[in-house]
């Protein structure tokens, strides 16, 4: 919570001190339609996760199980964890440093710019620095999605829609699939059966580009209105 705070105060500065303006510009400020643009985040992300994570045992001989020997107070520890590390890297990647690229480069290069910030951070967040095929598929994944969210900031112009996606994804991947730093969670696979081939490819597609493409989809609705 220490570094979200210094975070907060260093993005005060720096807008202070560089474009004259203080953190409005980041549309933190609670409102109805910001709080509507969250929930929709946050309830799109959550269901492609779900999606996902059980079309990985569809197709095979496995299935999801609940752990018996997690806690409320354990799913309550690592929920707060999330929490903190998504505002954190919100702040960082959706924050003063995007919103100034976009003032100064336009919103497409500067998201682009973005998510290849966001992608190259996680080759070191997920340890696989040093592993060219690993670093691959973890740029593009993450790279995808941050590009999702730095576009979801510039069209909002507000941090609550790129948030909401943000936690609505890593809640579920996280603490109810189990599929994170944090081990074993909510629900657990029954074996270590997964899928090969062509199934498993679709289904990896289908987790890049199934949020970004709803979102293009919602994006498009909200510019005929």
């Amino acid at each position: 919570m220490i570094g979200i705070i210094i975070e907060l105060i260093i993005s005060w500065l720096i807008l202070k001190f560089t474009v004259k303006k203080d953190l409005s510009v980041l549309g933190l400020k609670p409102n109805q339609t910001r709080l509507i643009q969250w929930s929709i985040g946050f309830l799109l992300a959550a269901a492609i996760c779900s999606l996902y994570h059980i079309l990985t045992t569809a197709f095979i001989n496995n299935n999801w199980l609940l752990n018996k020997q997690i806690t409320f107070s354990a799913i309550l520890m690592s929920s707060w964890w999330v929490v903190k590390s998504v505002l954190f890297e919100e702040l960082l990647f959706r924050g003063v440093l995007l919103y100034l690229a976009i003032e100064k480069w336009g919103s497409t290069k500067a998201s682009i710019f973005s998510a290849i910030c966001f992608g190259v951070y996680h080759w070191f967040s997920y340890n696989a620095f040093g592993n060219p095929f690993q670093m691959g598929i973890i740029f593009v994944m993450t790279a995808i999605f941050g590009w999702m969210l730095a576009v979801s900031f510039a069209k909002t112009k507000s941090m609550y829609l790129p948030i909401g996606l943000h936690l609505g994804w890593n809640l579920f991947n996280i603490i109810i699939f189990s599929n994170g730093p944090l081990g074993k969670q909510l629900f657990i696979k029954a074996n270590q059966s997964h899928l090969e081939g062509i199934p498993s490819l679709l289904v990896f597609i289908f987790q890049i580009i199934a949020l970004p493409l709803l979102m293009y989809g919602y994006f498009k609705f909200r510019s005929r209105e």
